[in-house]
């Protein structure tokens, strides 16, 4: 029996760039790409954070995508107003493919359970509000939840929350929390551990460039893969430069459905595919013009492709035995033509 391909995901996040025409259409595209789920970010600027215009409100990394932003301002800029989310839900359920969210607080998670919200999405930096864990676990929701920026201390924490106020179907995702990340950061084995140790599903919030991380992480036990989703980089937006397009997107769907039927089950039997194949093991060919009665030696046959002849684990019992009949150059070998085998 196949196993289960992954449930891939196309994160919007603030790809839509303000207008929720864009917003349609990246619903629509990612639909066409195979993915099973879209997936949005509920919030606003005054849920996340204070508009607060210096200090530790402003992203000082010179390095980060977002150098110099108010936090308020980008959250502003990233949002994906409220309003929007029951057209976009509908537009999903027409096409197909679900659609979820990822809450920031209370009231996201209020506004998501009147649209039915069938799954629950904790970021990773979230992940440490205990309190917003206990609320969301409270809807008896199946839940995911990125494992960036937590040791293992916290992140047990997180999970014995998530369990305690009854949360039943948990999937951790091994995050990275960097934009991009690099591939040599993704640390995969990390969701075997993960999977061990917490007893749930695991798999991948992925923001790497390309594809190769999160077919890797199928290997490995994946059930879910996140990626980021545009319509095209070049257009720009807040997440455009870790978002994979269209046909990537698509290229990741085949691929992750490749990775898991590969891995199909453990399996030591020739299957039928292999089979017509058989006949060229090799086996034990007379090398030379012999008589009946002839001893065989190690000069007399040799192990070789075709398999038409007996298998080589028979090479010694064959060593020393006499010949019922007459053989030729390029015979295989038999048991009707030495004597002594069965």
């Amino acid at each position: 029996m196949y196993r289960e391909s992954p449930f891939i995901i196309a994160e919007m996040s603030g790809n839509h760039n303000g207008s929720l025409y864009r917003a349609l259409e990246i619903v629509e595209a990612a639909a066409k790409t195979g993915v099973d789920a879209l997936k949005l970010q509920t919030y606003t600027a005054d849920t996340m954070t204070l508009d607060i215009g210096e200090r530790e409100f402003v992203i000082d990394n010179p390095d980060s995508l977002w150098a110099d932003e108010s936090l308020y301002r980008l959250y502003e800029k990233a949002y994906t107003p409220w309003e929007w989310h029951k057209p976009i839900y509908d537009r999903c359920k027409e096409l197909g493919i679900t659609c979820f969210s990822t809450p920031f607080d209370f009231t996201a998670v209020d506004f998501l359970e009147e649209l039915d919200n069938p799954i629950y999405k904790i970021a990773s930096f979230e992940n440490n509000d205990l309190q917003l864990l206990e609320r969301v676990a409270k809807t008896g929701k199946s839940l995911i939840m990125s494992t960036g920026l937590t040791t293992l201390e916290s992140l047990t924490l997180a999970v014995d929350t998530l369990k305690n106020a009854g949360c039943e179907d948990l999937t951790l995702l091994k995050c990275t929390s960097s934009y991009p990340s690099t591939v040599e950061n993704s640390n995969l084995l990390t969701m075997q551990d993960m999977k061990e140790r917490f007893n749930c599903k695991v798999g991948l919030s992925d923001h790497t460039m390309g594809i190769g991380a999160a077919v890797a992480s199928v290997a490995l036990g994946g059930t879910v893969i996140e990626k980021h989703f545009t319509l095209s980089r070049a257009e720009g937006g807040v997440d455009a430069v870790f978002s994979i397009e269209p046909a990537e997107m698509k290229q990741l769907v085949q691929e992750v459905k490749n990775a898991s039927l590969a891995l199909g089950e453990i399996d030591y039997n020739i299957n039928e595919q292999e089979e017509p194949s058989l006949c060229f093991k090799r086996s034990l060919y007379f090398v030379k013009d012999m008589q009946a009665g002839e001893v065989i030696t190690e000069e007399s046959i040799r192990s070789i492709r075709p398999g038409f002849g007996l298998e080589p684990k028979y090479y010694k019992s064959i060593i020393g035995k006499k010949l019922i009949k007459d053989v030729r150059y390029g015979e295989p070998t038999s048991v009707e033509t030495i004597e002594g085998l069965k």
